[in-house]
């Protein structure tokens, strides 16, 4: 992979392009398994690892949390916590309350859930901080992972922008966390942030983690001039849109093992006009003899735009196919030839 290093926002950290993700550890993964990942990782210059305290995903309480803990008896027995630039999540409003201690009707972004999110995620990961904590997704109702807003959503309580960077500010204050990111959030969120961490003084957002790949390029529109101009970094997720543009659900392909056979949670890649527009895109990778894996890796990395693209393995020969895709030459006719296609088919896959 090319030494090639990017700063993160407008802080004084630089990531590697490549971002080791870790969702799959403690569920379709194991331990040894995830250790091995993140041994590889490093061996191959990679710095940068993310994970949640929802994980290993599909999300359920037997397995909430494990993700962390992985990369927490990694950090104890490899020593190397101070070479790693760590990202984590706080998740938003959902029902899945499981996280959390008591009786809570939903999980929130208050005071005392972001406290003790952040405090249970330190004691998973064996460590005293992370460096870039995120919100997984907004404690407000928003159009999220897909979905869309209705009109009542409006009409819902949440909590306030400059109250949850309070929250946050805390933890930095004291030193638990460095930075601060969003993640699944669109341009008014991100505009919101920023208007109040300068109003009052609070941590500036640094990043925001979404989805983008061939078949999802909404983030080229409002989202980008935000965040190019705040100097917000874009962390992908879902570069490979779950699978899909590997090329192995192909004319109804379900492997044994795959996300698709043992969860079916890919509803999000098989919308109308999804399965032309993803062939289009595995074909043009065979027009240029290249894995279509890494020629939609190498795409996101090439954007202007990218601070790092997150990838996933279940196994470390994907792995390593993943990290060889930023050594890939992109041309100008690659280039020329993926924006064609996204005309004629505008993110079928938001």
């Amino acid at each position: 992979m090319p030494d090639t290093m990017r700063k993160l926002g407008s802080t004084d950290i630089n990531v590697t392009a490549c971002c080791l993700g870790t969702m799959t550890w403690g569920q379709q993964n194991t331990e040894e398994e995830g250790h091995a990942q993140m041994d590889y990782a490093v061996s191959r210059g990679i710095n940068f690892f993310d994970t949640a305290e929802m994980y290993a995903v599909p999300p359920k309480p037997e397995t909430q949390g494990r993700t962390e803990e992985i990369i927490g008896t990694w950090f104890r027995k490899t020593g190397k916590r101070k070479d790693i630039i760590l990202a984590s999540k706080v998740s938003g409003r959902s029902q899945m309350t499981w996280t959390r201690d008591g009786d809570v009707k939903l999980t929130r972004q208050t005071k005392e859930q972001v406290d003790e999110a952040v405090e249970k995620s330190l004691k998973r990961l064996q460590t005293d901080y992370i460096d870039l904590y995120q919100l997984h997704w907004p404690d407000r109702p928003a159009a999220t992972f897909g979905t869309k807003l209705e009109p009542h959503h409006y009409e819902v309580e949440f909590e306030a922008f400059e109250d949850i960077l309070s929250h946050l500010d805390a933890h930095v204050k004291a030193g638990r966390i460095r930075h601060i990111g969003l993640s699944n959030e669109n341009s008014y969120g991100v505009m919101r942030f920023i208007a109040e961490s300068e109003r009052r003084g609070l941590p500036r957002i640094q990043s925001i983690q979404n989805a983008y790949n061939l078949v999802n390029r909404t983030f080229e529109g409002d989202l980008e001039e935000c965040c190019v101009r705040e100097k917000v970094s874009l962390l992908a997720y879902s570069p490979l849109a779950q699978g899909y543009l590997t090329g192995k659900y192909r004319d109804g392909a379900i492997p044994e093992g795959s996300r698709k056979q043992l969860f079916d949670r890919l509803q999000r890649y098989e919308k109308p006009h999804a399965e032309a527009a993803i062939n289009s895109y595995l074909d043009l990778a065979a027009k240029y003899g290249v894995d279509p894996a890494q020629f939609a890796l190498r795409f996101c990395d090439t954007r202007p735009f990218m601070g790092s693209t997150i990838i996933g393995a279940t196994s470390m020969e994907q792995l390593k196919t993943c990290i060889d895709a930023f050594d890939l030459e992109w041309t100008e006719e690659m280039e020329n030839d993926v924006n064609v296609l996204h005309l004629r088919q505008p993110s079928p896959c938001p």
